[in-house]
């Protein structure tokens, strides 16, 4: 990470900088936020009144992404994020910046018509939340069965990560009242129609499709016993023939329903040279249809005739200010990656509940004051929580049994056998509401959190001193933000704006107060300068090698 960004520093003009940011601030403000300055009257693919066709890539995709969205739909997508009311904003809030007479493309009156509501940030076009950047990590898996089960266990890890991460508090020169890009870019690439959205009674379409195709999870998927028909407690829309041809060739329920359910969406682009494939040496009709279906977590199927094998991606992390952090999120998910196979944990809630910490990890400051839906036991069934002479919990002794220290880590961990007696209990009392802190720092004496699992893990590793001292400085970070001590990026960004002397506490982030944001963002990564609220004590991002 710290030498792709010294690469693209050595290639920027003196003027430019490069800069990690979930959503850049001012993005679709009226005047100048490009450079050259573009007008968006000439949005021809988005019709948008913000964006210019200028910030879209001139890649014929994308282009046609954008006005294949607006056509399906029969509307420009409508993304309304709450405004943070501050003590001098207007009240109602009815934002001047948006060109309510325009009139150049049929949609322009739609603002006008209600898709603009008052006191929120309105934005119209794709690009508002595809160009937001993310942090994302795949996994490899050992086979489809690992996958299924690292999959199902990442899909209630995401809210949680998504909350910690949180960086995303300023849409269109607006203060929000969100920390996270989550529901922007669902809005932004929401093609359903009115009847597939449940505002008109179903005629020529086929589905009520309950989220947009950019949206969490809707099914777990793994075949082991502990995922239990009860959790999978949505609606979930999916082809019948497809469905039916899957499961005659031999896939089980689960799978089949969830390519099928994928399969309820349209293609998005066609290019007329791919449509004649053959799928015995090609999936790019499988891939076309998968990689428009924007989830929290992907399950990938290895491509034909490829040594690429079955893999896990996980897509709800922020993007973060610096090196130092993006390295401490990724490290700390591989290392939680390996401790739920190796240790045969389960995470299983009801993907409604997934669904309500989606909504509630967006909330303002929601790492620090939410609370989040959390399974109360998540160790094998029949298994205690053995303690160490140290007090904490882990479950290593039982995890892997003997087994010696490795130098690696590993896939290929055998699944948990099935009791004998399993005791029934019902999914809603397997859970509980947690804060963050509870999460991942452990909850008295039965869950030692997801830290404390982490820890485990790398005690079944052979890491050298260095390397402990390093993973240890990581970790630090993650337990500063899951315990409150260190601030998530979405509440410094929201600190700073409102302690400018600019700000005039009417929710604007204006020009000046934007360049000062970045300015002091790239003079934090960079090490010239150090925030206690961001980054522990002994942590300088550009110290060796970009190492704290």
């Amino acid at each position: 990470m710290s030498y792709r960004r010294a690469l693209a520093r050595k290639h920027l003009k003196d003027n430019e900088i490069p800069v990690t940011l979930t959503s850049f601030p001012r993005l679709g403000t009226p005047g100048v936020f490009t450079e050259p300055h573009y007008s968006p009257e000439d949005a021809k693919s988005s019709h948008s009144l913000f964006l210019p066709e200028e910030v879209t890539n001139p890649h014929t995709r994308y282009p046609t992404l954008t006005a294949n969205i607006r056509k399906r739909r029969g509307s420009k997508v409508a993304i309304n994020v709450p405004l943070f009311i501050d003590k001098g904003t207007p009240r109602p809030f009815v934002d001047p910046t948006i060109p309510w007479q325009r009139d150049i493309y049929p949609e322009d009156a739609e603002a006008k018509n209600g898709a603009a509501l008052m006191d929120h940030i309105y934005m119209d076009a794709m690009g508002f939340g595809m160009g937001c950047c993310c942090l994302q990590l795949t996994f490899q898996c050992c086979n489809v069965n690992e996958a299924r089960r690292l999959y199902d266990a990442l899909i209630p890890i995401s809210p949680l990560m998504l909350a910690l991460t949180a960086a995303s508090p300023i849409w269109r020169g607006y203060l929000s009242d969100v920390d996270c890009r989550w529901n922007v870019i669902a809005g932004s690439v929401d093609d359903r129609t009115p009847e597939e959205r449940g505002l008109v009674p179903l005629k020529t379409d086929k589905y009520v499709i309950p989220k947009s195709r950019y949206d969490s999870v809707d099914l777990y998927i793994s075949p082991e016993w502990i995922n239990k028909p009860a959790y999978n407690d949505t609606v979930v829309p999916y082809d019948d023939a497809i469905y039916n041809r899957l499961l005659s060739h031999g896939l089980d329920e689960l799978l089949s329903k969830h390519i099928a359910h994928l399969f309820i969406r349209d293609p998005l682009v066609i290019f007329s040279e791919t449509i004649h494939q053959d799928d015995t040496s090609s999936s790019d009709h499988f891939e076309n249809i998968q990689s428009t279906n924007w989830q929290t977590v992907r399950f990938k199927p290895p491509p034909p005739n490829s040594s690429i094998g079955w893999r896990v991606e996980f897509r709800s992390l922020e993007v973060q200010m610096t090196d130092f952090e993006n390295a401490a999120f990724a490290v700390f998910i591989v290392l939680l990656s390996r401790a739920i196979l190796a240790f045969n944990l389960n995470f299983y809630i009801p993907i409604s509940k997934v669904d309500e910490n989606m909504a509630r990890a967006q909330k303002r400051d929601a790492a620090r004051a939410g609370n989040f839906f959390f399974r109360k036991n998540v160790f094998p069934s029949g298994q205690g929580t053995p303690v160490t002479s140290s007090g904490s919990s882990t479950p290593s002794e039982y995890a892997t049994g003997t087994q010696p220290k490795t130098r690696k880590m590993r896939n290929c961990f055998p699944p948990l056998t099935r009791p004998s007696i399993l005791e029934d209990v019902p999914a809603e009392d397997e859970y509980e509401e947690m804060s963050i802190q509870e999460i991942f720092c452990g909850k008295e004496s039965n869950f030692p959190g997801l830290l404390g699992l982490v820890d485990a893990y790398l005690a079944t590793l052979e890491a050298t001193p260095h390397e402990k001292q390093q993973i240890d400085k990581y970790l630090n970070l993650i337990r500063c933000r899951s315990n409150g001590t260190l601030q998530t990026p979405a509440t410094w960004m929201r600190n700073f704006v409102r302690s400018h002397p600019a700000y005039k506490f009417d929710s604007a982030v204006n020009q000046e107060i934007n360049y000062d944001l970045l300015r002091t963002i790239d003079d934090v990564e960079r090490g010239v300068l150090h925030v206690r609220e961001l980054l522990p004590d002994d942590c300088n991002p550009r110290h060796v090698n970009g190492f704290c």
